[in-house]
């Protein structure tokens, strides 16, 4: 795999190789993106008509970085009299900075060229290889070249221009250059983006507008508001701080959330509004960053189901899955405006009221979000129990662009019994049922102490309690001490192991007689590799260590079961699996991929990168967040913030100062376990802010 440098900002991101250039083919993600269409399949730079070899890259902010280069290609040592510097941003499209320097004590005259073509690729074409529909066109003037397609109403253009005087043509823009001794020439490129109606008239401007210094004091002020992290562990810090900048870049704001931000799911296939990864990654965030908790709460409840509509899987208080803006979405070849097929959205979106409430003291939140909430409710027994037997189940509508698994494994053979064999539909996987009891239990807690609706809440958790009880008779497999990973079409047992049941834990489904050898079998040589617990058990069948959901090791999905394990006292487990994870994170630079290789950690020494994983991903970024939060035992409790550490060996000395909530701002300290002195405690900090309706992030 060719070696690539991302830049990105929100829904905005430009995939190039190591020179700069952008050379896509229909079926890679290089290019400039923004909104889900390719506004750039070529950006290619010659001097003298030579390509040119890196240097140096300089990976300056994850919206700019700068590329050091001198001409030529293709030897061993290159006597360069000239270097060149690309330093590129970006700002909605970007703009790029193209100084040419010359170090010879001789005048030198240059042709400088940049090929520019934009083929403007739905994201879901790149991925299916499919081909265009529409026409291109380029149009010049106005000092500038527009590369423009249309298909029907549905319009683009990326507009290029020049600081200095260049001559365009339909294929790119050339420079005829003198530059004296030692001297330097440099221009400006801006690439512009925009959406326009049929007649040409701009619809939308896809452009941030802001400058370098509003983008670079936005990144410091976004690191200066969160908890300060310290510890012996250099390591972890850069983790922590490698976290909370892709945190930054993958902030995503919907065309409705005038301004405000949740985070988008990954790069690159999913730099949009996902209903799951944007509630598990503000809720991995709360503790550091719950400002985000907030714009995803809002604007998945905007866009909450209302109707049945079988070509978006879309139920009334059906928390969508997936939003896309792109030309297959406009005209109806994929149904995602929103797609509405997952099942695990619309408890988890309760689930996160609840958990930020108490983290913030929002009360108005919970109020605004109550008709939303009750909805998402409703939706679970209404909608989701399609065998009416008190269980979550999905099986999708639209049979030809729908999610046939509408569980987090999404891939069509995540879901199988120990022979590998798959269940038919409907399913019912074990984490939703988990997910199912946890809602019913938390909006029980909302109804009672802000909806002012007790028999409700009572009705709730009665219900709750009876899903319980149904749970642990129904999807435990005694013979073997663990929960079926779902229940098929039939309602017999799914029966392979896998990381599912670690978020039973986290939900509290898990009968506390069952706890234990549920524990066993995580951290049993079968499930845990030394850096993580796989996807799935290496004795079942289709057990793959880089197989996507069928053998893999998740960040996300470990961070949820290290919450889960703390919940039930696990606390060494809970603090192994943190270690085996952060560990892993060291090897990625600090920045842990969506999926590694499940290889045994004594057999590679090293965690195995997973070919086509996402990278920034949003919950892998929020995973190291979410494991500071266990680490320390961080658990709101009224007006206070309670920490009860179990801390992994080697971290040594560990704080994290300016905890945001509803408590004000506190510090929390900790050290590993049999270390000198080994203490824990809690300091408030800034009491007069507890009275405060919430904390922003």
């Amino acid at each position: 795999m060719s070696a690539t440098i991302s830049i990105l900002d929100g829904n905005t991101f430009v995939v190039s190789d190591t020179r700069g250039d952008i050379e896509a083919t229909p079926t890679d993600t290089a290019g400039l993106f923004s909104f889900d269409t390719r506004f750039l399949s070529k950006w290619v730079l010659t001097v003298n008509g030579q390509r040119l070899s890196t240097l140096s890259i300089d990976d300056l902010h994850y919206f700019e970085t700068r590329f050091f280069l001198v001409p030529g290609t293709g030897t061993i040592y290159i006597d360069a009299r000239l270097s060149v510097i690309r330093d590129r941003t970006i700002d909605g499209g970007f703009h790029e900075v193209l100084t040419i320097l010359n170090h010879d004590d001789h005048p030198v005259k240059l042709d400088v060229r940049i090929d520019a073509e934009a083929d403007f690729a739905d994201l879901f074409e790149v991925k299916d290889e499919l081909s265009k529909k529409g026409k291109t066109y380029t149009r010049l003037g106005n000092g500038g070249l527009a590369l423009g397609y249309q298909r029907e109403t549905f319009k683009r253009e990326t507009h290029v221009s020049s600081s200095e005087q260049a001559a365009f043509d339909e294929n790119g823009l050339s420079f005829t250059i003198t530059i004296a001794a030692h001297g330097k020439w440099s221009t400006t490129l801006l690439v512009g983006l925009t959406a326009l109606a049929a007649d040409g008239s701009p619809v939308l401007e896809l452009r941030d507008h802001r400058t370098h210094e509003e983008l670079r004091d936005d990144l410091h002020d976004w690191i200066d508001n969160a908890p300060h992290l310290d510890c012996d562990w250099p390591p972890l810090k850069t983790t922590y701080r490698r976290s909370l900048i892709d945190m930054a870049a993958l902030r995503f704001s919907p065309l409705t959330a005038e301004g405000r931000t949740l985070p988008a799911a990954g790069l690159p296939w999913f730099m949009t509004m996902f209903g799951r990864d944007s509630i598990i990654t503000s809720l991995q965030s709360l503790p550091i960053l719950p400002g985000l908790a907030e714009t995803t709460l809002r604007e998945l409840g905007a866009r909450q189901g209302t109707r049945l509509d079988d070509f978006r899987d879309e139920d009334p208080g059906r928390i969508m899955h997936e939003m896309r803006y792109g030309e297959m979405t406009a005209f109806e070849e994929r149904p995602h405006s929103p797609y509405y097929g997952t099942a695990d959205a619309t408890p988890l979106f309760v689930v996160l009221l609840d958990e930020y409430e108490r983290w913030t003291g929002d009360a108005e939140l919970v109020r605004d979000l109550e008709f939303e909430a009750r909805a998402a409710i409703a939706w679970i027994d209404d909608y989701a129990d399609l065998q009416g037997n008190g269980y979550l189940w999905y099986r999708r509508r639209n049979e030809q662009t729908g999610l046939e698994n509408q569980c987090w494994k999404d891939s069509w053979d995540s879901i199988s019994y120990r022979d590998g064999r798959l269940p038919g539909f409907p399913r019912a996987t074990c984490e939703l049922q988990g997910y199912a009891y946890d809602a019913k239990m938390r909006a029980a807690r909302l109804a009672r102490a802000y909806w002012r609706d007790p028999k409700y809440a009572d009705m709730l958790e009665k219900q709750a309690t009876q899903l319980k009880r149904r749970f642990n008779r129904d999807f435990w497999i005694s013979e073997r001490g663990y929960y079926a990973l779902a229940l098929d079409e039939d309602g017999g047992q799914v029966d392979a192991l896998a990381s599912n049941t670690g978020h039973l834990l986290w939900s509290g489904i898990v009968e506390t007689s069952k706890a234990r050898s549920v524990v066993r079998h995580l951290m049993s040589p079968q499930m845990f590799s030394g850096w993580g617990i796989r996807t799935l058990s290496t004795d079942e069948k289709r057990y793959n260590p880089i197989g996507y959901h069928v053998g893999t090791v998740w960040p996300f999905d470990n961070s949820l079961i290290a919450w889960g394990l703390r919940k039930y006292g696990f606390k060494k487990e809970a603090a192994r699996v943190a270690a085996g994870i952060l560990d892993a994170a060291d090897f990625f630079e600090g920045r842990l991929p969506e999926a590694f290789g499940g290889y045994e950690r004594a057999l590679t020494r090293y965690p195995v990168q997973y070919p086509t994983a996402c990278s920034p991903q949003a919950w892998s970024t929020g995973a190291p967040l979410l494991f500071l939060r266990t680490m320390l035992g961080l658990a709101p409790h009224g007006d206070h913030l309670i920490v009860d550490p179990a801390v992994p060996g080697g971290v040594g000395h560990l704080e994290l100062l300016n905890i945001p909530g509803r408590w004000g701002r506190v510090d929390a300290f900790a050290r590993s376990a049999g270390d000198k002195d080994a203490k824990q405690h809690l300091r408030p900090q800034l009491s007069s802010l507890r009275d405060r309706k919430g904390v922003p992030g």
